[in-house]
């Protein structure tokens, strides 16, 4: 797959910007009509706490707590329609599930709302995906990822800040990280621009590195021969003829110019 392949398109903004759009306007909605939208979250291993895998991720206490969540997915959900466009709304929505699903297996028995799993699906997919393609652009990718959001990484333990569900970031981490090895992607391949990066190069046969020993130290050629004599009528000043270097051969040839 060539860089050509990365295009802009305008669901790259219009798919993060609706999908945080709907966070607030469900926050909104709640405020609004003084609903207990907290009660649609997830409430692990019962009936009742399973409709919140579905919700939950829409759900937010706080306007903290909401924009905390919109700025990272804004970033990442960009970034994965640019640069895994065919995969986005598999990691979208089965990202939602599964984190969800794992969050009411293993969660504590506490309502658990919010986003913030899918963050962590989008950071590990990216992360763990750019790697595994060893892509030079989607390693950089995953590079940029984990310089900005790595610090994450310490929110999946317990007891590191309360109130947040640390289950639902394992769940997400757990996620992204098993989408990264199971969905497929391409074969990317980087362009080839020089001859040297093509599979079949061999240095032995390109005639610069032959200009090196095996040491690494320049050597001349020797002194190219004349391949044939000049001809017995031919003065250095008759137009008719050309002397060109055949580097194949390391000799000067004697041509007649109407023969090249």
């Amino acid at each position: 797959m060539e860089d050509q392949h990365f295009k802009f398109s305008p669901s790259v903004i219009a798919i993060p910007f609706l999908s945080v759009l709907i966070l607030w306007v469900v926050f909104w909605w709640g405020i609004r009509f003084q609903i207990d939208i907290e009660s649609y979250g997830i409430y692990p291993r019962t009936l009742q706490g399973i409709r919140g895998i579905l919700f939950s991720p829409f759900i937010h206490g706080n306007i903290e707590h909401l924009y905390n969540n919109s700025i990272p997915l804004l970033i990442l959900i960009a970034a994965l329609r640019f640069f895994y466009r065919d995969l986005t709304f598999q990691v979208l929505g089965y990202g939602l599930l599964f984190t969800g699903l794992i969050t009411w297996v293993i969660g504590r028995e506490s309502y658990h709302i919010g986003a913030s799993g899918l963050v962590y699906v989008l950071v590990s997919f990216i992360f763990f995906k750019g790697i595994r393609t060893k892509y030079y652009r989607l390693v950089a990718l995953s590079l940029m990822v984990i310089m900005v959001y790595g610090s994450l990484v310490w929110y999946i333990f317990p007891n590191v800040k309360e109130g947040i569900s640390w289950e639902g970031h394992l769940a997400g981490l757990i996620t992204g990280f098993a989408f990264a090895i199971l969905l497929k992607t391409p074969e990317y391949k980087k362009m080839i621009r020089y001859e040297w990066e093509r599979p079949d190069y061999n240095p032995a046969e390109d005639k610069f590195m032959q200009r090196f020993d095996e040491n690494g130290n320049f050597v001349n050629l020797p002194k190219p021969e004349v391949m044939e004599e000049l001809p017995a009528n031919m003065h250095t000043t008759n137009s008719e003829y050309d002397v060109v270097y055949d580097a194949n051969s390391n000799k000067y040839i004697i041509i007649k110019k109407n023969s090249i």
